[in-house]
């Protein structure tokens, strides 16, 4: 690629909203320059990154550098070592930004922190979790925090069970080589769904910066204990009954033996006295009947003393598609007679707020970077302890080649059969997946921890 076309790629990618700015993304370009990197030539390429950053540096020579690494995992140790080698800023900030995944389980992970601790101190590294940058999201400690009816009902005196859930309508689409190799768990669950646990069941920090916010998350991770495989339910999906889209095993670098799970769903508890025996539902799959993120918190039913026909009270937060936060309740249905209906508060932002402007998730992120803000970064010890949650698991599923995932059909969903039972000791009622979304039976699982 050449610089030419390089500007011509950016442009491409904000054209719609240039219009009247057209003086101000000229004087953006006049800034950028694009040069290419050989990493196996050793540090002659990184030299000349330098010498292009130093063509740069203007007034008392202070440069603030920071080199997001948008590369395989496999080499982020041997660039983050050139990188401060040669290019280390000697009048200003320096800061890699890395990517998921960190680290393939607890070890590896641990070791890729030491490898990178000689040359950049935790100060310098942000961690970037794409789903702490999406608007809902960074609005669940506001509605927890900034709302004292919330707060006065977030335990498990009020709140019987809470579901998270990432389900995709797309399939692999031709990146099955490298999701083999990850899964489902690794893609979403360790990181994404954890950190929506982490922020819905944290304490209130004593502020919101960066330092109190990832010290709460870190800590109430740091209460999960390690997920038990009699309460995980995993899937891998086959090709629509149409015959349109292929199933996983269909994909070029998957071979026909793979037990590699596409849809995963388990149940984590938090071990203090506010979360007591609730159990989080963690849900995550490819090529299902929808895409959805969000979070449902049910809470304990009520008592058929006075009212009867009610259902339980829901706080609903949909982080994506469509942004929205839905309290659904009881109420009386007009009429002579006492009857119940469930009714919903909705705040939908398209609905609710004239022409919101909702920042992409990596513009706000890539914008705390450059800003040395780390409340929407991943600390170290926030790594560790989601690490610990799922490595044992992930061993004993890889590891027990007699575990296989269930096989559900791309975009259906299967609610006739049942899987066989997982044991005696399962408190599953059956080894099924999703009659919502998902392999058959999902619904039966997720019911057997509610309302206990």
């Amino acid at each position: 690629m050449s610089h030419d076309d390089f500007i011509k790629h950016i442009k491409s990618s904000v054209e719609g909203s240039l219009s009247e700015r057209e003086d101000l993304f000229k004087a953006f370009t006049e800034r950028c320059s694009y040069i290419t990197i050989n990493q196996d030539a050793g540090d002659d390429s990184f030299v000349e990154l330098r010498k292009r950053m130093d063509g740069f540096i203007e007034g008392d020579g202070a440069q603030n550098r920071h080199f997001y690494m948008a590369l395989p995992p496999g080499i982020y140790v041997k660039v983050s070592e050139q990188l401060r080698r040669n290019c280390y800023s000697e009048k200003g900030d320096s800061q890699i930004i890395i990517e998921k995944p960190f680290g393939h389980d607890l070890e590896s992970s641990v070791e890729l922190h030491k490898k990178l601790e000689p040359n950049w101190k935790e100060s310098e590294i942000f961690r970037i979790d794409h789903y702490l940058g999406k608007e809902m999201v960074k609005n669940i400690l506001t509605l927890r925090f900034g709302n004292p009816m919330f707060g006065a009902l977030w335990d498990c005196n009020h709140i019987d069970s809470v579901q998270i859930s990432m389900t995709e309508a797309i399939g692999t689409e031709g990146r099955g080589g490298y999701f083999d190799d990850v899964g489902i768990i690794r893609d979403v669950m360790q990181n994404h769904l954890m950190q929506l646990m982490a922020l819905t069941t944290m304490e209130r920090p004593g502020s919101f910066e960066a330092e109190d916010l990832r010290q709460e998350k870190a800590r109430v991770l740091r209460l999960v204990p390690p997920l038990d495989i009699q309460q995980t339910l995993v899937g891998q999906f086959t090709k629509s009954s149409d015959g349109k889209n292929p199933g996983y095993k269909d994909e070029d670098d998957v071979s026909d033996d793979s037990r590699c799970a596409t849809f995963c769903t388990t149940v984590a508890y938090v071990k203090n006295a506010r979360w007591e025996n609730v159990p989080f539902i963690l849900k995550s799959g490819k090529a299902l009947s929808e895409s959805k993120t969000e979070i449902r918190i049910q809470l304990k039913d009520t008592t058929d003393a006075m009212l009867r026909d009610t259902n339980h009270n829901q706080l609903i937060i949909r982080v994506q598609p469509d942004e929205a936060v839905r309290l659904k309740m009881n109420a009386k249905l007009p009429g002579l007679e006492l009857q119940t209906v469930t009714t919903e508060l909705d705040l939908t932002y398209a609905r609710t707020v004239e022409d919101p402007d909702i920042p992409e998730a990596y513009e706000s992120l890539l914008l705390d970077a450059f800003k040395g803000d780390y409340s929407e970064s991943v600390s170290e010890q926030e790594l560790e302890a989601s690490w610990k949650i799922f490595t044992p698991l992930l061993h004993e599923l890889e590891g027990n080649k007699e575990i296989k995932p269930k096989e559900y059909a791309y975009g259906m969903n299967i609610t006739s059969s049942l899987y066989p039972r997982l044991g005696e000791h399962s408190k599953l009622t059956a080894y099924v997946l999703a009659g919502s979304n998902g392999p058959d039976g999902l619904d039966d699982f997720v019911a057997s921890f509610q309302n206990q």
